[in-house]
């Protein structure tokens, strides 16, 4: 069966909860006051069932001083019953609830004129017109016009019959977004507990899964779950649910908050928003103007930032503008909001959120920037095109990226929406993934080019070098980078043939040791210095004094000798202690040897050590170290295991 929610709107008195009780049957004033007042102060709800079709009504009240609570139930309605009385015609606050369920954009809905018993024809007649010309231009315009009295009964036939119109024609929700149902109400039941209630805006709730009330974060299990009032095993977007929650109690929870699926969403005090402020607003929607952001079921304040160089969006006009809000929310991109001046209170704008996780934006160029980037987020959002938004998103991230989980609470989709809009996006060239990293191919770009400059600039300055050592490089061009983005980097440039990654080195493809002649003349008098050594290898300052006839500084020269290092002639034995590599491996081969011939035990002692190698304790002390690091020997007190 499919459901819908329609909600009322309207002036105050003009019948728009006696209209709700003649379809349904039900009083949707449920507070003493209400009821000794004879107004509607906060939200009702009743629903009729059409056979085909489930409509579920939210009744707000009328009065201008309860404006705040007629929002917390506007947002989330997929059509509107614009009431009007047929003895006053259109008030104040019908245009008031007529401007704020435009700017909510709310799909469809109908113009009801109610207590037609108290007028005649002609007054009718004329009510009629002056709804219609309330209504045109918008999306109310050519809506069925339904005259009414819940006194008499008259016309309620046929305003059910256009209710299922309207619900069989309604747009199904969208299946994109993980739950999300903004409270509007949360008691203590006998027996069951606390119970949140609310319009379940996107998927659906399952009974028996966990989630979280956000923004305070409270993990919560959903113990059961009602759907106009029958227990249901799961309920989905559109309906008015009610969730009994363990976990938490009803005392903690306020209008305004979110339950959503455990560890997929996150709050946020900062969002960028497309803002359509009203033809007539009294002044402009100027920068560092204090307003009341209605959002969802929520009601905060906060700071306008308009992203324009004149900082201010005109009545009639629309524009960027950033919402800095002064306690968090839970929003996704494409929510619309309202704004409300501070003080006095009146509906001035309202809009569209683009970015609900965005930074801060400082300065006019920054800001001017911003704006363009949101206006194609704008476009990707009208276009329902998934991939255009994740791109944006991860553009607006720079080199650093987004992670999944990022893109997740930024987006609010599910796995299968966010793993094909990740698809499309790759496929179009406009992303590059690294490790479940999302980063923008212009930004993986500019990263490839300047590891690329940076080890070139490298080569330039230390043509002796074998390369730039990963770290220095990581910390030079990727210190806002991502550690995954900084490895898909260098895979990416092996695979273009640009650099090579050797162990803890990075160098250029191209780059070769081209010594000169005199520098080839010193490295290979400084092989022939270690290899006539042996065993008894000198420091470099010693070596460096043995180049007979050979003046070279000593920087050069250390360089030099850090090439026959890297090359695996000279081996590094202590900090300045080397040893040519043939003369270790003789050595090794006469241990081995030495072993052989003292099986079982296999053990030296530094003694018998010296008098092997022919050597001083000054030099077999940093050779045996040397060969129990290389596990050649293993040390047991005072010998060693040759292995």
């Amino acid at each position: 069966m499919r459901s819908i929610i329609v909600g009322t709107a309207g002036h105050i008195d003009h019948g728009k909860t006696s209209l709700v009780r003649a379809l349904t049957g039900i009083d949707a004033d449920r507070l003493p006051e209400e009821k000794e007042r004879g107004i509607t102060i906060d939200l009702g709800f009743a629903d009729l069932d059409l056979g085909v079709v489930q409509v579920g009504f939210v009744d707000v009240p009328g009065h201008e001083r309860f404006v705040k609570n007629m929002l917390a139930g506007a947002h989330g309605i997929d059509a509107v019953a614009l009431v009007i009385a047929a003895d006053e015609g259109v008030m104040p606050q019908t245009r008031e609830h007529f401007d704020i369920a435009r700017l909510l954009a709310v799909g469809s809905g109908l113009i009801v004129i109610t207590k037609t018993d108290a007028v005649d024809e002609e007054l009718l007649w004329l009510v009629r017109a002056e709804a219609e010309e309330l209504v045109a231009g918008s999306f109310l315009e050519g809506a069925p016009v339904v005259a009414t009295s819940a006194r008499t009964g008259a016309g309620l036939d046929e305003l059910r019959g256009r209710l299922r119109e309207i619900a069989e024609a309604a747009k199904p929700r969208s299946s994109e977004t993980v739950a999300r149902l903004p409270v509007d109400r949360a008691f203590t039941m006998r027996g069951f507990g606390t119970v949140v209630t609310g319009t379940l805006i996107a998927d659906e709730i399952v009974e028996g899964s966990e989630m979280e009330l956000l923004p305070q974060e409270t993990r919560v299990r959903v113990r059961g779950l009602q759907v106009h009032g029958k227990p249901v095993e799961r309920a989905r977007a559109g309906q008015r649910t009610a969730a009994n929650l363990s976990g938490v109690e009803a005392a903690s929870i306020e209008r305004g908050m979110v339950l959503a699926p455990a560890g997929r969403l996150t709050s946020t005090q900062i969002i960028d928003v497309l803002v359509e402020v009203l033809p007539t607003a009294v002044r402009p929607l100027r920068s560092r103007s204090r307003v009341r952001v209605h959002l969802g079921t929520a009601e905060v304040l906060a700071r306008v930032a308009v992203l324009k160089e004149d900082g201010e969006i005109g009545a009639g006009a629309s524009g960027m503008a950033q919402l800095r809000l002064e306690t968090p929310v839970v929003t996704l991109p494409g929510d619309r909001f309202i704004l409300r001046s501070y003080s006095p209170q009146h509906t001035i704008a309202g809009g569209l959120v683009l970015d609900s996780l965005a930074a801060k934006h400082r300065g006019h160029r920054e800001r001017s920037d911003v704006s363009a980037r949101l206006k194609g987020l704008t476009e990707a959002l009208t276009k329902a095109d998934a991939a255009g938004q994740l791109t944006i998103f991860v553009e607006s991230a720079g080199e650093r990226g987004l992670r999944r989980a990022e893109l997740t609470a930024r987006s609010g989709w599910r796995d299968t929406v966010l793993n094909q809009a990740a698809a499309e996006a790759i496929e179009r060239g406009a992303v590059v993934e690294a490790e479940e990293v999302y980063i923008g191919q212009a930004s993986f770009v500019r990263l490839v080019q300047a590891a690329v400059a940076e080890v070139e600039a490298h080569h330039r300055r230390e043509p002796l070098a074998r390369g730039l050592a990963r770290e220095t490089l990581r910390e030079r061009v990727f210190a806002h980078a991502a550690p995954e983005v900084f490895r898909q980097v260098l895979t990416h440039a092996e695979a273009a043939g640009l650099l090579v990654s050797e162990r803890d080195m990075v160098r250029a493809r191209t780059h070769s040791l081209q010594l000169s002649t005199a520098d080839a003349e010193v490295k290979h008098r400084l092989e022939q210095v270690y290899g006539e050594a042996g065993l008894e290898g000198p420091t470099f300052d010693e070596a460096l004094a043995r180049l007979a006839g050979k003046s070279v500084a000593r920087e050069h020269a250390r360089k030099l000798l850090q090439l026959l290092i890297n090359e695996g002639v000279l081996v590094r034995v202590r900090e300045d202690s080397f040893f040519h590599r043939t003369a270790l491996d003789h050595l090794i081969k006469q241990l081995h040897e030495y072993a052989a011939g003292h099986e079982p035990e296999r053990t030296i002692d530094v003694s018998t050590f010296k008098d092997l190698a022919g050597i001083s304790r000054k030099y077999a002390i940093p050779l045996l170290e040397y060969l129990d690091r290389e596990r050649i020997t293993r040390r047991a007190g005072d010998r060693r295991h040759i292995l």
